[in-house]
């Protein structure tokens, strides 16, 4: 079972001046809505999370949404054994999540993360169903928190293009 989540910091708030229903891509993936992420196999009780409190949580959210559907590309989806690969490369840091889907699994491992300790393994399927079942949820809170959030075309279109599945 795949768990994801989320905790906004306190030690980088948003700037109180801030229009959310005018913020533009670059102020919603990387300037608002700082904390810190969590990737979970709740059956292995086994994580890959962030320390940092700065990590943009909707650019999280978004990449890795992003990322899901990149991994997707080739057409024999589920059948394929070609390695398909994708990287999730942190603001402000050189450090990375690093994906890797063959047939219809994805092994997900960090470079924080010791070289012993095995990775996340998912099902594509079900990470593409939680990525963005995240997103959503995500963004109701943030949507609720954030006056005219909710109105801003950016945050609409982000929607749209990855639906609840």
């Amino acid at each position: 079972m795949i768990d994801l989540g989320y905790s906004l910091s306190r030690r980088f708030p948003d700037p109180p001046q801030t229009d959310y229903g005018r913020a533009d891509v670059r102020a919603l993936r990387h300037d608002l809505f700082c904390g810190d992420v969590y990737l979970a196999d709740t059956q292995k009780d086994q994580e890959l999370s962030t320390a940092w409190g700065w990590v943009p949580v909707l650019d999280f959210a978004w990449a890795l949404c992003d990322i899901v559907e990149r991994l997707d590309r080739d057409p024999q989806g589920s059948r394929s054994a070609r390695r398909q690969q994708a990287e999730l490369d942190f603001t402000e840091s050189a450090d990375r999540m690093l994906f890797e889907r063959r047939f219809g699994w994805v092994d997900v491992t960090a470079d924080w993360v010791p070289l012993e300790e095995p990775p996340l393994t998912f099902n594509h399927a079900a990470l593409r169903r939680e990525a963005r079942d995240f997103l959503h949820d995500l963004v109701a809170d943030l949507t609720d928190m954030h006056e005219g959030l909710g109105d801003n075309p950016i945050i609409w279109d982000l929607l749209s293009r990855f639906p609840r599945v």
